[in-house]
């Protein structure tokens, strides 16, 4: 794996479904989102949150010129609006331009394990991993990113112990789920990063 001491970056390539909209104010400087969807080779699509400074906007001729190219940082929060706490991740753009026509879905992250990993059996019968990475970033803060590990790989990451450092190289992808709370549905999005490769530093 390359890059195996990057602690944060992502690196997307896919179609914008909206132009951006105001989210938010901090340090007095004002940020937009919009969403980007990513296709897998199995042709599934990610619909992932891009967060830009509102002095980084591109114009907006080439959010209709079909597809951009970010590079970024993975951020984490808890959104606590409406029913129920969820984590929602996000991609901190720091560079926008115009795509080349194929989709990308990269993330790299190094960090800590910061709670026991939890091993799993699928309906399909294949193991799953499940594990919170803390993404150091400056001034003292972290991002909390959950990953999740498959087959081989799952069953060796879930021997590491809180506290161990690894590296990632993954995607981010989003999924649709159900959550019920006292007798009524809510329609969530779950964002996790499906990890390709997972190394100890």
């Amino acid at each position: 794996m390359e890059d195996v001491f990057v602690t944060n970056r992502a690196e997307l390539c896919g179609r914008a479904l909206a132009v951006p909209e105001y989210s938010h104010e901090s340090r007095g400087i004002r940020f937009y989102t919009f969403p980007l969807e990513t296709r897998r080779l199995s042709g599934t699509a990610d619909t992932l949150n891009i967060v830009v400074r509102q002095s980084m906007l591109p114009e907006d001729a080439l959010f209709q010129s079909g597809q951009l190219r970010i590079t970024g940082e993975l951020r984490s929060f808890n959104n606590k609006s409406g029913s129920g706490s969820r984590l929602v991740l996000t991609i901190l753009a720091r560079e926008i331009g115009p795509g080349d026509g194929s989709d990308e879905n990269r993330i790299l992250l190094s960090g800590t394990v910061c709670k026991a990993p939890t091993l799993r059996v699928t309906p399909m019968g294949r193991e799953i991993c499940d594990i919170i990475l803390a993404v150091s970033r400056r001034y003292h803060r972290s991002d909390y990113i959950p990953v999740i590990a498959w087959g081989q790989q799952a069953r060796q990451t879930a021997l590491a112990a809180v506290g161990t450092q690894l590296s990632v190289q993954g995607r981010l992808q989003s999924r649709p789920y159900t959550k019920v709370i006292d007798g009524q549905s809510y329609q969530r999005m779950a964002y996790e990063v499906s990890a390709a490769d997972i190394f100890p530093l």
